[in-house]
């Protein structure tokens, strides 16, 4: 399984981004797919998931209600719509997979991707 997440950038607080990460290798409906974050300093923590057919989604709670995470199983990609940015969402982010159903902790996701830098400027 391979993953190339993308989207990153510089964003005021307030705006919007959105990240994608793009799966190859395997089924890609057959996974859960995660979007976790790294700040400086800080632990990779985790940010949503979303079941393998789209049905079912988990956000942490600094994720609630400012960001989505979405899949097109179409065409292989996974998405993390992000709103009202805040100067604490400045952190690389990583999309990850598992075969697990919809998990929160990092050690259970398989496959990891790359990262993309994400920055808010206050």
């Amino acid at each position: 399984v391979q993953l190339q997440a993308s989207g990153g950038g510089l964003a005021q607080a307030g705006g919007s981004l959105r990240l994608s990460c793009a799966f190859s290798g395997r089924t890609f409906s057959s996974y859960t797919m995660g979007w976790f974050r790294q700040a400086p300093g800080k632990e990779r923590e985790f940010a949503a998931a979303v079941s393998g057919r789209g049905s079912r989604t988990e956000y942490a709670d600094s994720a609630k209600g400012r960001f989505t995470i979405s899949r097109d199983n179409a065409k292989d990609t996974v998405y993390l719509q992000m709103n009202v940015l805040k100067f604490e969402d400045t952190a690389v982010y990583y999309c990850a997979a598992t075969t697990r159903w919809l998990r929160i902790g990092a050690p259970e996701y398989e496959y990891w991707g790359q990262g993309t830098q994400v920055t808010v400027s206050s």
